[in-house]
């Protein structure tokens, strides 16, 4: 089970790990995109940390504001995307206090729904869909065998692990990186990268 102190952590802790991590998602989008990704990360779950000392209602207002605060300050295809997943996360969490297992599966489920029909990828196109879509299957399982929170989070954090590593061979059909044809294949997807980072500090702190 989760609240809405647990979501601050969550988005607390997401600017950390994008600030920490901006360089490598940065020289990963140098090969195969723009080279701006690690910094649009780093730059919008900043602001995203800045309105954390404010109060909210609940879980799904913080994340409603978290995504239109990331539309508005990551460029890029990733504020949009990213900004999206939050926006479309809030609905199934709307008056709860306390998040189940269940719950955060299905708001998870919607953000990713959200980022699909922005970005119109499938699985295959070497874009973080590709990280998402294993994460969802491996989390929904792990809640059906009786995991918590934590659990099946830490489940979809590994599962979307091998998904942005199998981007590696993969030759893009979307986005900056589609541009390249062949020449995208052999460099991870930055996308999928961020994904995994983004699932992996939710395990940290919603679990």
């Amino acid at each position: 089970m989760a609240t809405l102190d647990d979501v601050v952590a969550w988005l607390r802790d997401l600017a950390g790990t994008m600030k920490e991590h901006a360089a490598e998602l940065t020289e990963l989008d140098s090969a195969i995109g723009d080279a701006d990704h690690g910094t649009n990360m780093a730059r919008g779950t900043a602001a995203v940390a800045a309105l954390l000392d404010e109060s909210y209602d609940d879980a799904a207002a913080l994340l409603k504001k978290a995504g239109m605060t990331l539309v508005s300050t990551v460029g890029g295809a990733s504020g949009p995307l990213y900004g999206t997943f939050f926006l479309r996360m809030a609905g199934p969490l709307a008056g709860k206090e306390q998040i189940e297992a269940a719950d955060l599966g299905a708001a998870l489920r919607a953000g990713v729904e959200g980022i699909q029909q922005r970005g119109k990828a499938e699985a295959g196109d070497k874009t973080m869909y590709d990280a998402w879509a294993p994460a969802l299957e491996a989390y929904d399982e792990a809640v059906s065998g009786g995991q918590d929170v934590g659990g099946s989070l830490r489940a979809a954090a590994e599962a979307a692990a091998e998904g942005r590593d199998g981007t590696e061979p993969l030759v893009a059909r979307k986005g900056r990186a589609s541009y390249l044809g062949d020449r995208s294949a052999g460099h991870l997807d930055p996308g999928a990268a961020s994904t995994t980072l983004l699932l992996e500090s939710a395990a940290r702190t919603l679990g």
